[in-house]
């Protein structure tokens, strides 16, 4: 009896071990999922370094970038509402300017307002989902205006080149039918890159040395395999800043070799005149877009590439 009553005993020591065991592993699991959830918050928003740390100078860009906004959003309007009331303006050359003009505002506006943000209250914070909102629309205006400058030179070759034909080649149809190709395949290519993005992991430094969140940055604080986001980068780098900058500087060639055939001094200028401006945005846009997005991303020049990201995210729109 008494080795009977030993056994019993025996067996509800081990069924309280174990069930203390299992309370210990629920409770080891549970801190696991706790610490694994805290690190995931940890990471759910980026700090923007910026373009400088000293209050003095924030406060003097702060005006500067507000003039800089304030000039680009109310010429680009007012240009499109130019556009609009004039009759005489409602020419394939002026509707892709109010399309342009349209993604200047598009452009600025997704990245300005933030970095004013950040230097007037010094919250250098951006929230995980902002900052790949930020990065969609930017990457679709930054697609959209590559495309539509070489279609603008295209136009400015038509017109220059084949005046005759010129009505005919770019008929109304045929603009609007450019127009939305452009804006569509624009959100497209954004889409796909911040599709990829969504697939990595960012779970070690939240800082990323930047004024607003762009490609190269997010792909350099990633602790993930991210060779498919740099190819795919590299690979719609070629196919926007190549291919469309091989259209744009083929039909500045005939139009330049069109206008040295001109005999008048007059004509010539004329003839420049129409395509000088969109020439040097064309040169700043396509040059710095190429360096920042086909250059292998290194650490040592991320400072540089804030300078250089300047010139198509705040000059070209003004």
């Amino acid at each position: 009896m008494h080795v009977s009553n030993r056994h019993r005993l025996d067996s509800q020591c081990s069924l309280i071990s174990g069930r203390n065991q299992f309370s210990v592993a629920i409770v080891m699991d549970t801190s696991v999922n706790k610490t694994d959830t805290e690190n995931k918050t940890a990471t759910m928003e980026f700090i923007l370094v910026g373009l400088s740390t000293t209050a003095e100078i924030e406060t003097f860009m702060f005006w500067v970038f507000i003039f800089i906004y304030a000039t680009a959003l109310s010429a680009n309007l007012l240009l499109v509402l130019t556009i609009h009331t004039f009759r005489k303006l409602h020419s394939p050359m002026y509707f892709f300017i109010v399309n342009l003009s349209l993604v200047n505002v598009f452009s600025i506006s997704a990245t300005v307002p933030n970095l004013l943000q950040s230097l007037w209250t010094g919250r250098k914070t951006i929230s995980f989902h902002g900052c790949f909102t930020q990065v969609f629309l930017f990457i679709w205006a930054l697609g959209t205006e590559l495309l539509l400058l070489s279609f603008m030179a295209f136009d400015r070759y038509a017109a220059i080149c084949q005046p005759f034909q010129y009505p005919m080649i770019m008929r109304k149809q045929v603009c609007f039918g450019i127009a939305s190709v452009v804006w569509i395949v624009g959100m497209i290519n954004s889409a796909i890159h911040v599709g990829l993005m969504r697939h990595l992991s960012f779970c070690n430094s939240n800082i990323m040395n930047h004024f607003f969140c762009d490609l190269p940055p997010l792909l350099h604080l990633s602790c993930s395999d991210a060779t498919v986001n740099e190819f795919v980068v590299s690979a719609t780098a070629v196919i926007f800043d190549i291919c469309s900058g091989g259209l744009t500087l083929t039909s500045y060639f005939l139009i330049i070799r069109a206008i040295c055939r001109i005999r008048s001094t007059e004509g010539k200028k004329k003839a420049f005149s129409t395509c000088s401006s969109h020439f040097i945005v064309v040169g700043i846009f396509y040059s710095s877009t190429i360096y920042t997005y086909l250059r292998p991303s290194s650490e040592n020049s991320l400072d540089q590439d804030k300078l250089i990201s300047l010139l198509y995210t705040v000059v070209t729109p003004v």
